[in-house]
């Protein structure tokens, strides 16, 4: 005979208490979303930046409290890692959301130019990662060049007027015309170098235009300066394969690899060579990102 076995309510198991939040915790979830929106802030030479990091990726409810307060910011977490620390994108109604009339007072850039300066930011991340084994590979490192983008650019305005002319259109400017359509005959028009009486490159030329952008990427932690030759060289961070990682399903950057300009199947060249090229004062290859 089984004996029946009554449980008092005291004796019932309790259900395992979770860790309450405290001020100090949100305090360091905030302090690891402020490391993220420091560009340039490299966690390895940051010991705190380092130990938040390692925070996140063995605490669940740390990592669950920093996405909070992320998100609560208007921010997207990209990537949380030792490479890349806390990557972090701004959505378009955040605070932190560059606009474009923003960036045009930040590079002094004429904000009537705009779809031109569009145009270089999506020529560099094409330039950079040509392919998509490039973009998914964590290890790659792009490489570009202010000449060179100005020139993939001019071959791009080349092929879209070849487009344009076999599909018998207009070649006048039309300022409603969607994706690139609306800045190549500009960007086609306008000098490459120009000239200063001091030697300067004016800021209203394409390289001028291409060389406030990749200046603009730099200050944000998503290309770092290396050299001078070819107008200035560049290199890719891991912040910035991340942010072209996001861009890359927007129809204007598909568009402008659809060109052809950018073979986006194999490891050859990345950049058909332009038929006029004195203007740009370009050697051999320019420094442009070739693939053997």
């Amino acid at each position: 005979m089984s004996e029946h076995v009554e449980w008092s309510e005291a004796e019932t198991p309790a259900a395992p208490a979770t860790a309450a939040v405290t001020p100090a915790d949100a305090a360091d979830a905030a302090r690891l979303v402020a490391c993220g929106l420091q560009p340039k802030l490299q966690p390895a030479r940051d010991q705190e930046y380092t130990e938040l990091l390692r925070r996140y990726r063995e605490d669940p409810a740390f990592a669950r409290l920093a996405d909070a307060v992320a998100t609560g910011l208007g921010l997207v977490v990209l990537e949380v890692s030792a490479r890349a620390g806390m990557a972090v994108t701004a959505a378009e109604d955040s605070v932190f959301a560059v606009r474009m009339g923003d960036y045009a007072r930040r590079t002094t850039a004429d904000s009537g130019d705009r779809f031109l300066h569009g145009l270089a930011h999506l020529a560099v991340a094409a330039l950079a990662f040509p392919r998509p084994e490039d973009l998914a590979d964590d290890a790659y490192i792009g490489r570009v060049t202010v000449n060179g983008v100005d020139a993939f650019v001019r071959q791009a305005c080349r092929r879209l007027e070849e487009r344009a002319e076999e599909q018998g259109e207009n070649t006048d400017p039309a300022t409603d015309a969607p994706g690139l359509e609306a800045a190549w005959r500009i960007w086609a028009r306008r000098s490459a170098t120009g000239a200063t009486k001091d030697a300067r490159r004016p800021a209203a030329s394409t390289t001028g235009i291409v060389a406030k952008a990749m200046g603009f990427l730099t200050d944000s932690g998503f290309l770092q300066r290396t050299g001078d030759d070819h107008g200035g060289t560049f290199r890719t961070t891991a912040r910035y394969q991340l942010q072209v990682r996001d861009l890359a399903g927007t129809a204007a950057l598909a568009e402008l690899l659809d060109l052809g300009v950018v073979p986006v199947t194999d490891g050859s060249a990345s950049l058909l060579p332009a038929d006029d090229t004195d203007d740009l004062d370009l050697v051999a290859d320019a420094g442009l990102p070739f693939h053997s």
